[in-house]
């Protein structure tokens, strides 16, 4: 069922609720329907005409039945202990390739093939003998080891960071993810600068920060990458991403969670035991009460309707690209299929050294004269997200995401820099295309190319992301610290939760923090 049918924008039924949920992003969704379940009345309340946030499927075509999952892409991080015990209806289905990297190695396009029959053999091929490919098994095996003993531990309490490390049991694998740069591991455990940067590129997504950073903040990033369901896979959500949300919003309505669109939570005052939240709605501004308030929006957002000091400002760094294509492009190397290539991760620009250099460029104020990016094509895992006709003609979806683009480089100029950008993305793509990917470009009904591209301020301006930063703020490692509380969804008011992507264990399409912020509003 569509976002839209499973919401209303009409008047709360009640004057006040045990819950108010602010955000009615798919986090919000999953502690709506966790609280409903257990017997609590609850209101979700959405500022935007449809439920789903970032996680939503999207016609952004006109004219045009494609329904792309427009700004979150894969899901990993999605327990399936939430898909079961909401009786979700939602299916998430494993992609052939892992990923596929071209590259030119003695003026030949060749590239890395990774997934299914031939992996061993292409490693060989690129680097001319097997020592890369048993070093990636190597590490892999560690990084799965870590995932089964780590991932589990998402929806239960904070284990403590001693706690954790006992669970993990393994001092290398501990010291190579939680201790040291991960740009460490990478530089001594592989040689060839292609297999390097396909392994850091886990580290870099939507996280703007070097190899050997000392925050570790890109070990973070590598961290919920690799854990996701205990495997690391990245699967494709069946139906697209708002297939997700429709879910939850329809699991939420069925257990007895009101949600209403075009209601924006302003204020929220409490004493710690009762709260009131003042919300604007086409019909005016008006009070509601509540007893506890879930908030699914960032920590910026947080404190402004609390009236109380936001944290340090965060800021986003990654190119969106939507593209409809009327088919996929040929390769420069003809070793391998068009449809076997995109139907993993295809990295473009995203070699080691050319992650470095972007970082650098980027970090100076310059956008990267080789912006790294890579590209996920849907529909051939999933075509039902086409029309018939469109699948019937060949026709694919592609989305792009770039990395190492920081907001700053946007702020004196976000149409010329981002036009700017996408053309020198799409060029760093075409090196490695027989022909520009441009000349495959669907047109819609008006017909204009299918292709559009979201800066970070552009999501900040959609969507509400602080700076456009996707996970809100930077990661942070799965484990208690001195300012977390039980579950990591605490706050300074004992009464509210935050249950978006800034709690601790937040970020990416998972749910977790929605649950989380369920079981602590049940003393679970």
């Amino acid at each position: 069922m569509p976002a839209d049918e499973t919401s209303s924008p009409g008047t709360p039924a009640h004057a006040a609720y045990d819950a108010v949920i602010v955000g009615g992003g798919h986090n919000g969704l999953v502690a709506a329907a966790y609280l409903a379940r257990a017997g609590q009345s609850v209101l979700v309340l959405e500022r935007l005409g449809t439920t789903g946030g970032a996680a939503v499927s999207t016609r952004p075509f006109e004219g045009i039945d494609a329904r792309l999952s427009r700004y979150s892409y894969l899901v990993s991080l999605l327990p399936q202990k939430i898909v079961r015990e909401l009786g979700l209806d939602f299916a998430v289905r494993k992609r052939t390739v892992s990923s596929y990297t071209p590259a030119v190695r003695d003026g030949r396009s060749t590239g890395l093939l990774v997934g299914g029959d031939g992996t061993r053999d292409s490693f060989r091929a690129l680097t001319g003998d097997d020592r890369e490919y048993e070093a990636w098994q190597r590490f892999y095996a560690m990084t799965g080891r870590v995932a089964e003993r780590v991932f589990p531990t998402l929806t239960e309490p904070l284990p403590s960071r001693d706690g954790l490390r006992a669970r993990v049991d393994d001092a290398d694998a501990w010291r190579t993810l939680f201790e040291e740069p991960i740009g460490v591991a990478v530089e001594e455990e592989f040689t060839d600068d292609l297999v390097r940067g396909v392994v850091l590129t886990d580290a870099l997504i939507g996280t703007f920060a070097d190899a050997h950073d000392p925050s570790l903040l890109q070990n973070r990033c590598f961290l919920y990458h690799v854990i996701g369901n205990s495997t690391g896979d990245w699967d494709v959500p069946v139906g697209g991403m708002g297939a997700l949300t429709d879910a939850l919003a329809g699991a939420a309505r069925s257990a007895g969670a009101e949600i209403r669109v075009l209601h924006e939570a302003v204020r929220v005052e409490t004493d710690g035991t009762q709260a009131e939240v003042t919300v604007r709605s086409p019909d005016g501004e008006h009070v509601i009460g509540a007893r506890r308030v879930l908030v699914n929006a960032s920590p910026q957002a947080l404190a402004a309707l609390l009236g109380e000091e936001p944290p340090a400002p965060a800021e986003g760094a990654q190119l969106k690209v939507n593209m409809l294509l009327t088919r996929l492009p040929r390769l420069r190397d003809h070793s391998v299929d068009p449809r076997r290539a995109f139907a993993g991760t295809f990295h473009i620009a995203e070699g080691y050294g050319q992650l470095a250099a972007a970082h650098r460029q980027a970090a100076a104020g310059h956008l990267p004269s080789a912006p790294p990016s890579e590209i996920y094509c849907h529909s051939l895992t999933d075509p039902s997200i086409l029309g018939p006709g469109l699948a019937a003609r060949g026709y694919q979806t592609l989305t792009l995401f770039g990395l190492h683009t920081p907001a700053r480089l946007f702020a004196a100029d976000n149409d010329a820099t981002r036009a700017a950008l996408l053309e020198a993305t799409l060029a760093e793509l075409d090196a490695h295309l027989e022909e520009p990917v441009t000349a495959c470009l669907a047109l819609d009904a008006d017909g204009r190319p299918c292709i559009e591209a979201k800066t970070p301020l552009d999501l900040e301006r959609d969507l509400g992301l602080p700076g456009g930063h996707i996970f809100h703020r930077d990661l942070s490692f799965p484990y208690a610290t001195g300012e977390t509380g039980r579950w990591g969804v605490e706050t300074a008011h004992a009464n509210v939760l935050l249950c978006g992507a800034g709690a601790v264990r937040g970020g990416g399409v998972s749910g977790v923090p929605g649950h989380n912020a369920a079981m602590a509003a049940l003393g679970r």
